[in-house]
């Protein structure tokens, strides 16, 4: 009974023989695979470490190019519109034009004004011909009158003595009177001659004062021909080309709008991008240029870009900043700096994977 007891209050038999069976011991096999796999993992992470122990990598990196915004020298209605929204343009193609016939009416009425112009230095060029002749013929002119005023005195003074000399029965009084009245004419003559000799003695003064003259319409000449390049650079602006190769973005501009000088219409994306890593200043240690880069870009996981280390800016970010850091004053904390890398891309560009500016990608720097 006690067995029996025993029995029923210990539990029933694991099986019908009333045997209870052996624990099962581990599979040998699938220790040695677990210890073979963390093995194996560990050599691969010793191994990847040892690989890439020189490796430089970052996040904070983006596309960058030359987006150069294009604007008119002029103001006027947009009568043509000849792209659109990222269309590819080459250098020197026709991008749109603005309304030109008053630029064309400026550039005609620039024209006249310098035919004047010229036809005025023209005549005062030949002016100048004539008074270099004139001016020294009027002073030979002058000592001529004056030569033969003094004669003409001469004589009148000679008649006057005569007749006041002789005796008064000898001449009559309408005689006297003739001589005298010739005697105040050849003075008066003389001084006449004289102011004609004083006014042309200046002969330099006067061919320098013509000189003076056709100076002024040479330079009224040249102002009217800088005003006829100015009227045909406005013309020729009405046009507005491509300044270089790219894709044109941001367009705001529609046929029919009001443009001004400086006015922003569009922007031409270059070609030409590179890569503009921002790493901590603790990164670049061993950073130079030359060094071989590789590229991850985000918006394209399968895409991978080769490059290489172009240069390093002489300046943080923070630096460069609209408002740098002024660590001089309040309470200081470091923060560890961000220094912009340059890398440019050497390989592995596909034209069905275009890179567009800002574009986040994620460089590696093989330092070694």
């Amino acid at each position: 009974m006690a067995d029996q007891d025993g029995a029923s209050s210990g539990g029933k038999p694991d099986d019908a023989s009333g045997k209870t069976p052996k624990p099962r011991k581990a599979n040998p096999a699938i220790r040695i695979g677990l210890l073979a796999f963390v093995a194996i993992v560990a050599v691969g992470a010793g191994v990847h470490w040892f690989l890439t122990r020189y490796d430089i990598e970052t996040d904070d990196a983006f596309v960058a190019g030359r987006a150069v915004t294009i604007a008119p020298h002029v103001r006027g209605y947009i009568t043509e519109l000849l792209v659109n929204d990222n269309q590819f343009v080459h250098a020197g193609q026709l991008l749109a034009r603005i309304d030109d016939r008053d630029y064309r009416a400026a550039r005609d009425n620039a024209a006249a004004t310098l035919d004047i112009a010229r036809a005025q230095a023209a005549g005062a060029q030949y002016g100048l011909l004539v008074a270099q002749k004139d001016f020294p013929g009027r002073l030979t002119a002058a000592q001529g009158q004056l030569l033969a005023a003094q004669a003409q005195q001469f004589r009148a003074e000679t008649d006057y003595r005569r007749q006041h000399a002789v005796a008064r029965a000898a001449t009559t009084q309408q005689d006297i009177d003739y001589a005298t009245a010739a005697l105040q004419a050849a003075r008066a003559q003389l001084l006449q001659a004289q102011g004609n000799l004083a006014i042309a003695e200046p002969v330099q003064a006067n061919i320098q004062t013509t000189q003076t003259r056709v100076s002024q319409y040479d330079a009224q000449t040249a102002q009217a021909q800088a005003q006829l390049a100015q009227a045909v650079l406005n013309l020729g602006w009405t046009e507005i080309r491509a300044p270089h190769d790219g894709w044109i973005s941001q367009r705001s501009i529609e046929r029919g709008s009001f443009v001004s000088e400086g006015q922003a219409l569009f922007s031409i994306v270059e070609p030409e991008m590179w890569v503009t890593a921002n790493y901590k200043e603790t990164q670049i240690t061993d950073m130079r240029p030359g060094q071989t880069v590789d590229i991850a870009v985000d918006s394209y996981p399968s895409l991978r870009l080769r490059g290489h280390v172009d240069s390093i800016q002489l300046g943080t970010g923070a630096t460069f900043s609209a408002f740098p850091p002024e660590n001089a004053t309040g309470n200081f904390v470091k923060i560890v700096q961000r220094v912009p890398v340059k890398i440019l891309i050497d390989s592995g560009l596909r034209a069905d994977r275009p890179l567009s500016l800002g574009m986040s990608v994620e460089p590696t720097v093989h330092t070694r």
